[in-house]
């Protein structure tokens, strides 16, 4: 599957209206906010139709996924919005992982806890909220954002430490940059290790840049983090591929368009996350030209006084 759907499920008491974009969706929140009833909706929806009292509408299938023989009803399923509660032990396992890796399905996921083992977007974590008629969607981390507003806009951020998720491409642009200049460059070597690298490196002022195309579950403890001090911001691309193609550099007939609505492009059985729909994307641009680019070395090129600057002011207000 790939692209945006729009899904509209109302009985006479609610009425839920949102749309998806990616293979993964989370849906956060404490009990008693809507997520189970939404679950519940669609799978009598899925068993009854409209016999159910329920309406639902959106371009694909809809349907609940659970119980004891899960892996063998997904097997089954093929471009279709599979939405799981979570009571459902099978959530945290390298075995459904790896089944939404090799399928051609979307995902809506009841959790409220990180899912380590699925690569899914920040951008794609919601709660559920009561809006006057009916319930909406609304992503959890509109705060994340708000914190980006106030730390990142009003005044450039100037690190003295910068934690970069990767050890490859990334870091070395990044590593590359700080020749000369008053701040650190460190790699976290993977995700899940940023956490540890901020506690190690609290006393610093910090930027953490991370792929935001996968960053989800490690969010809930590194915005902990965040809300205790004001000496840490967080930068989240998609990724660094992201940056360099968002730079300009490179060119590619309708480039703009793919950035400006990813979803539209990126099959969800081809690309795991977005971030490798990036990496593969560069590397099929660049591949035969002096840009040519590499996810686990860096081409020097990336750093020349014409390129390197362009991808910086991706970044915006963070000046390095």
């Amino acid at each position: 599957m790939k692209g945006s759907y729009r899904i509209i499920i109302s009985n006479s008491n609610v009425k839920y209206d949102f749309t998806i974009r990616r293979n993964i969706t989370i849906l956060k929140g404490d009990s008693a906010t809507g997520k189970t009833t939404l679950v519940e909706m669609v799978s009598e929806f899925f068993e009854s139709g409209p016999d159910s009292g329920i309406d639902l509408r959106c371009d694909r299938p809809c349907r609940t996924l659970g119980g004891k023989e899960w892996h063998i009803i997904l097997k089954l399923l093929h471009n279709t919005i599979i939405f799981i509660d979570e009571d459902n032990a099978f959530l945290s396992t390298n075995e459904f992982a790896e089944a939404v890796r090799d399928s051609d399905n979307y995902y809506v996921l009841v959790t409220r806890e990180g899912l380590p083992n699925l690569p899914y977007s920040v951008e794609e974590i919601y709660g559920i909220r009561h809006s006057g008629k009916y319930a909406g969607l609304k992503q959890v981390y509109n705060e994340f954002y708000h914190i980006y507003s106030q730390k990142n806009y009003f005044e450039p951020v100037c690190p003295d430490q910068i934690i970069v998720e990767d050890s490859h491409s990334g870091y070395e642009f990044f590593k590359g940059l700080s020749v000369n200049k008053n701040y650190n460059v460190i790699s976290a070597e993977g995700k899940s290790n940023i956490f540890e690298k901020m506690q190690e490196y609290s006393g610093s002022r910090l930027l953490i840049i991370a792929d935001g195309a996968a960053f989800g579950s490690e969010m809930d403890r590194v915005m902990k983090l965040l809300n205790k001090t004001s000496a840490a911001f967080l930068y989240l691309p998609e990724s660094f591929e992201w940056m360099v193609l968002k730079s300009g550099i490179v060119k590619m007939e309708n480039l703009n368009r793919i950035l400006d609505a990813p979803e539209d492009y990126i099959v969800s059985s081809s690309y795991f996350s977005w971030e490798r729909f990036f990496t593969s994307l560069l590397v099929k641009i660049t591949t035969g030209s002096h840009l040519k680019y590499a996810k686990k070395k860096l081409n020097p090129v990336y750093l020349h006084d014409n390129n390197a600057p362009k991808i910086v002011d991706v970044m915006e207000k963070i000046k390095l």
